[in-house]
């Protein structure tokens, strides 16, 4: 939680740097990160079967069979990024013009993006790396490493971006928004390069081996691709729905479209926290069941439920008292404070569903049953939240605060969806 808290402090100062280049400057990042998450479904689908395998072998004392797992879940991931990497760079200009006219917010989203896209092997081997540690009960090295190189980022930040940095007479790079993307790119490669040293010195609890890193066997290959295929197909459906959401956003104007960006970096200062609780709630629960403990499971949901409840009820509540003080830190224009304003009001109170939901998704992710995440995303996103909006936009021409509301609805739909299959059970009967 600690380590991600960080990484959320980071994106948060860094949309605060990019938006004193511009409104159009923020659109523009704002577009690239919407599309770059796709890239995420395929980290998705190997992180969350790399959590139940490495976690459940962990778990059961199989050591052997965790070191392999972890070393050819970090070779699997490289791999498959590299063609991710191409296929972004062949399609990032048409996605970006999709969802902008301006000249001017498209050039940034590729200045930004083209950077981001190359080196998107080392974003995705540094995240198995970290994910490894913490399926194995080792959550410390992660977070110094994550603490360290986001400070990295936020230093680096202005350094690379302004002729002058910020507060100082001391000369910048003078990069522009090129800089934001190198700084990020620097502290992803420092990260992954900590990871390793850590796992190949053994100086955790696994020693993996290098020769190992550069082997996949057919049926750790199979696990891999299949075993989190539901998650990802779930995060296919919830990017695409947010990339259509996107273009409904982009109907009000570019300022709606910062907001809308400004919001998703509130969101993750309550969602990268509780990622990291649902990150070592579904390393606990995969090795509980490992070892066949379904009550000790059973409380580790409802623990990160309540933890969860706790954070994102201080966050939300701030944010609620101090709304137009958070949307000035990023942008002063008038229209865009009372956007971001009405934005907070209603958008807040759905962490809280977030909160539960996350809870009890890490004995899905810990057992390797990851189908409900499937369908309460589809639920969610395809049945409610995308016809609401077209309605919203297309139909009756609705102010942009019936958009947010959407927003709220969506994530307790997909609470009471996961509650559901939480109640089943079948959690409790499903290993990898």
């Amino acid at each position: 939680m600690f380590g991600f808290f960080a990484q959320t402090l980071y994106d948060f100062i860094d949309i605060v740097w990019i938006g004193r280049i511009s409104a159009q400057a923020v659109a523009g990042v704002v577009i690239f990160v919407t599309i770059f998450w796709l890239a995420d479904i395929i980290n998705e689908i190997i992180g969350i079967s790399s959590v139940s395998l490495i976690s459940q072998s962990f778990g059961a004392g199989q050591l052997e069979k965790t070191k392999q797992v972890i070393e050819q879940s970090i070779f699997f991931k490289a791999l498959v990024s590299i063609i991710m990497a191409v296929i972004f760079l062949l399609f990032l200009k048409p996605l970006c013009s999709f969802f902008a006219t301006e000249p001017e917010v498209i050039n940034y989203a590729l200045e930004y993006g083209v950077i981001r896209s190359l080196f998107l092997p080392f974003m995705f081997s540094s995240f198995s790396v970290n994910t490894a540690l913490r399926c194995i009960g080792d959550a410390k090295y992660p977070m110094y490493i994550m603490l360290f190189t986001s400070i990295l980022n936020i230093v680096l930040d202005p350094i690379l971006m302004f002729e002058t940095i910020p507060g100082t007479s001391l000369p910048g790079m003078g990069m522009g928004i090129k800089g934001a993307a190198i700084a990020t790119v620097i502290s992803t490669i420092i990260a992954l390069l900590i990871g390793l040293i850590i796992l190949l010195s053994g100086k955790s609890y696994i020693k993996i081996s290098f020769s190992g890193l550069f082997k996949l066997s057919k049926e750790n290959f199979k696990k891999l691709s299949t075993i989190g295929l539901p998650a990802g197909v779930e995060m296919l459906f919830r990017q695409g729905g947010q990339l259509l959401l996107l273009k409904f956003v982009s109907f009000y104007g570019t300022l709606s479209l910062a907001i809308f960006g400004v919001g998703m970096k509130l969101f993750n200062l309550v969602f990268l926290p509780l990622l990291g609780l649902a990150m070592g709630g579904s390393a606990i629960a995969g090795q509980n069941l490992g070892a066949n403990n379904i009550e000790r499971t059973h409380k580790t949901a409802i623990y990160a439920s309540y933890l969860g409840i706790i954070i994102t009820g201080i966050i939300a509540s701030l944010a609620m008292l101090f709304p137009e003080t958070i949307i000035r830190i990023f942008m002063d224009q008038k229209e865009a404070i009372e956007i971001g304003e009405k934005m907070i009001y209603i958008i807040s109170p759905s962490s809280i569903a977030v909160a539960i939901t996350m809870g009890l998704n890490t004995v899905f992710t810990g057992s390797g049953y990851n189908m409900p995440y499937l369908i309460s995303g589809i639920a969610a996103r395809w049945f409610f939240q995308i016809p609401y909006s077209v309605l919203v936009v297309y139909i009756f021409q609705l102010p942009i605060t019936f958009i947010w509301s959407g927003f709220l609805i969506a994530e307790f739909i997909e609470l009471l969806v996961i509650y559901a299959f939480y109640q089943q059970g079948r959690w409790k009967i499903t290993r990898v």
